[in-house]
């Protein structure tokens, strides 16, 4: 089972958040089909975005995403997670892969290549989203989060995230942040510097050691406090449902989705962030149409029941036509 642990150290001076992802990162590699490089940079964002949503978030119904761009063979890596310990994410290349690096290592930040990593907080129900972004230092995945919480939180931190494959599957995988907080004694903070150059690899400390005890010496010297005895577990959820495929499939004609039907039967819509695979038949692509507002020149969706108003009355359509919808 994956799990995420919290605490403090030095009398409240230091926030401590880690999470084991191995079996999580396992199912995504099986999900998305992803190569061993590939494998890596998800493992490290969904990781990477369960541990910023206990730094980040407050409400349970909020949701943070990370998002990596970059110019290299993997495109890109974006991950949504919250509180409650949800993740689910893809890579755009899931077969991208580069040769390792010269000390052996995936070669994760060459495959990201030049770009930017995002962060983005939803506050469901209410208000927009908000982002604010950095650019990629490495691609390495854990020194851009640790940039951006020193650029755009001004929070110092150490970031550790790391994913061991073998030709099996994922063996291990996790990630650790610890954050300074206001008031932190320097003396503390210098010997929690020196704790985490002591611990090495992450991967490797997770193959002899559990979470817990691994935490326990990066915290070492500076009286660590397990906040939730109860480890919240983790695990790769989607939030997409037959619905939500009906959803994308109505931004298709009516003529379109009448020939799905006579040519295949009816639709399959795969999901992109999990990988599942939705067959939807004849009664359900027809009945999209009921509730359904379409231009009458261009045949654009400008509404349809249930979703939210795609443009507004009044407004003009992409073709020229005002949009007129009903009151």
């Amino acid at each position: 089972m994956s799990y995420l642990l919290r605490g403090v150290a030095a009398a409240g001076g230091v926030r401590v958040v880690a999470a084991d992802t191995t079996a999580l990162i396992e199912d995504a590699r099986v999900r998305h089909d992803t190569s061993p490089t590939a494998t890596a940079a998800l493992g490290r964002t969904l990781t990477g975005a369960l541990l910023l949503s206990h730094v980040l978030l407050k409400n349970p119904q909020d949701r943070v995403t990370l998002r990596l761009r970059g110019d290299g063979a993997l495109g890109g890596v974006i991950a949504d997670a919250g509180l409650d310990g949800a993740v689910r994410g893809y890579v755009t290349n899931p077969d991208a892969t580069l040769p390792p690096r010269p000390d052996g290592k995936l070669n994760v930040g060459g495959a990201l290549g030049k770009g930017d990593l995002q962060v983005i907080r939803a506050h469901a129900p209410y208000g927009d989203p908000y982002s604010s972004s950095v650019d990629l230092v490495t691609g390495e995945i854990a020194e851009d989060i640790t940039v951006f919480l020193a650029q755009s939180e001004q929070i110092s931190s150490a970031v550790l995230l790391g994913v061991y494959i073998e030709p099996s599957g994922v063996v291990k995988s996790g990630g650790v942040i610890l954050q300074a907080l206001p008031g932190a004694d320097e003396g503390a903070l210098a010997l929690l510097e020196a704790n985490v150059r002591a611990l090495g690899q992450l991967t490797d400390a997770m193959r002899r050691a559990t979470l817990l005890e691994i935490v326990e010496e990066l915290c070492w010297g500076l009286g660590f406090e397990l906040l939730t005895p109860d480890a919240l577990p983790l695990r790769f959820e989607c939030r997409c449902s037959d619905e939500k495929a009906l959803d994308a499939l109505a931004y298709f004609s009516p003529e379109e989705r009448e020939r799905m039907i006579q040519d295949d039967g009816g639709a399959e819509v795969v999901c992109g962030w999990c990988g599942e695979a939705r067959w939807l038949g004849p009664d359900a692509l027809r009945g999209i149409s009921e509730g359904e507002i379409r231009c009458p020149d261009c045949d654009t969706l400008w509404y349809r029941d249930g979703q939210a108003t795609m443009v507004r009355d009044s407004e003009r359509c992409a073709c020229g036509r005002p949009v007129m919808l009903p009151a």
